[in-house]
């Protein structure tokens, strides 16, 4: 088996080598058909454990198995992702370092900061979305709507009365709030906390009436009976709860997710960017992967670099949307 491998690389390497000599084969296209040669740097903007850890990991680990290099897992948290996510902007754009990035680095920080030391956009060359996750709006059993639809005319018959929590200002869950809020046409108190934890200890209490935890925080509740799920927030029903309607059901359109996906330095050849979305796909076409995603609560994607950036940018305009109408201020 060595020695097969051995000559398969070398053959290649001496047929690569005869039409760059001859002027047949660009130098990009080479450096791409002989990625990687060496351990490639998969930088996470977050701490060892959380979502975009796991899922990088997932995605290295089946990367470096195809590819035949490490592909190593960098943690720096920090500032909401800026820490981690201005060191992948200004890394070398030769494909040896690339970083996971999500909704929070790529299209709300720059809506939630007076000055961010990244631009989304035009400091990335995206890769391809991975995986996009739901959460669920989960209200305390004692309050009497029991749907989404008799939520809003309950909310409707008391302005300003409701309460919902979150992990914090500006957060994804306070935002899903302020969407959901904006698309029914209600008006609901919004109660911060310093992470989802304890907002999710005070729903279950009964302190405040509401929240839009992530699936995967919420399932044991929803299972005991402490919480009601209500709906989830992305525009199809869930694996994980497929008995819980997409709010999306109710409100044409609603949809306030959670996504993932790989990105590189600005500049990235393009015979390198178009090689490490092939392998992309490749890998999260594994079913263990797939597994592993849909455990977290989240549904595997694939698209191209250009479908991915349309993504981003539709993000970006959505959610400055969302925080300019919330009056949510910058820091």
């Amino acid at each position: 088996m060595t020695v097969r491998m051995i000559s398969f690389n070398k053959t290649r390497f001496n047929k690569t080598l005869l039409l760059l000599l001859a002027g047949l084969l660009p130098a990009a296209t080479v450096a791409a058909q002989n990625y990687p040669t060496r351990t490639v740097r998969v930088i996470v903007p977050g701490p060892p454990g959380g979502g975009a850890d796991t899922l990088a990991r997932t995605m290295a680990t089946k990367m470096s198995e195809n590819l035949g290099q490490q592909f190593i897992v960098d943690n720096r948290a920090g500032a909401s992702g800026i820490i981690g996510t201005e060191l992948g902007a200004r890394s070398a754009p030769d494909g040896y370092t690339i970083q996971i990035g999500h909704s929070g680095t790529h299209a709300i920080n720059i809506s939630l900061r007076k000055t961010l030391s990244y631009h989304p956009v035009r400091d990335f060359t995206p890769l391809m979305l991975i995986a996009s996750m739901p959460n669920i709006l989960v209200t305390h059993p004692s309050l009497p709507a029991k749907s989404v639809k008799e939520l809003i005319a309950f909310a409707k018959a008391r302005p300003g009365q409701m309460t919902y929590a979150s992990a914090g200002t500006g957060f994804s869950q306070h935002l899903a709030g302020v969407l959901f809020c904006d698309v029914a046409g209600i008006q609901m108190l919004h109660v911060p906390y310093k992470g989802s934890a304890p907002g999710m200890t005070d729903v279950i209490a009964g302190n405040v009436m509401m929240m839009f935890p992530n699936t995967t925080a919420a399932f044991p509740h929803l299972k005991s009976g402490r919480l009601r799920g209500l709906g989830v927030t992305s525009l199809k029903r869930s694996d994980i709860f497929p008995d819980v309607p997409a709010i999306a059901e109710t409100l044409p359109g609603y949809e306030a997710i959670a996504w993932f996906g790989f990105f590189a330095p600005a500049n990235l050849p393009e015979d390198l960017k178009r090689r490490l979305n092939a392998e992309m796909v490749k890998a999260i076409s594994d079913p263990k992967v797939s597994e592993t995603i849909r455990k977290l609560g989240g549904t595997a994607a694939s698209n191209t670099p250009e479908e991915f950036q349309a993504y981003v940018n539709a993000e970006i305009a959505k959610w400055a949307k969302v925080i300019k109408s919330a009056g949510i201020p910058q820091e």
